[in-house]
């Protein structure tokens, strides 16, 4: 497995593939990376050298990709000012609802979770009348 910008990417996928396993590397970026270190993309990952992989570290850095860990700080720092004023996105994103406008009275499973029953619960030491 190659390692580049501290992700073990694998070695058997094309290399504009494993690129993606970099957070914030998406099929464009991928493909304009290797353009710019002049590296084909068909060329599995395990076959780089490391003249190839250096070349792919440069070009991501002077690409100023924001990538890991700076993207992930970015977005919750954006996460928390939305929370931090009370603005509609924030409180929803508090609550764990759909953010953009979906309707919550049926969907919305992936973001609310599995259901939580609601209702009365039989008590077993009522008195049902059947004797």
């Amino acid at each position: 497995m190659a390692r580049i910008i501290g992700v073990e990417i694998p070695g058997h996928k094309r290399i504009d593939i494993a690129l993606r396993y970099i957070y914030g590397i998406g099929p464009t970026n991928a493909v304009a990376i290797l353009e710019k270190a002049k590296i084909e993309p068909h060329i599995r990952a395990k076959d780089l050298n490391e003249q190839q992989l250096s070349q792919i570290v440069h070009a991501i850095q002077d690409g100023k990709y924001v990538i890991e860990g700076d993207l992930r700080r970015e977005l919750g720092m954006n996460l928390k000012r939305l929370q931090g004023i009370k603005c509609y996105r924030g409180i929803r994103h508090l609550r764990g609802l759909p953010v953009r406008g979906q309707r919550t009275s049926t969907n919305a499973r992936t973001r609310k979770g599995p259901r939580k029953t609601v209702g009365v619960q039989r008590n077993p030491n009522a008195k049902t009348g059947i004797h």
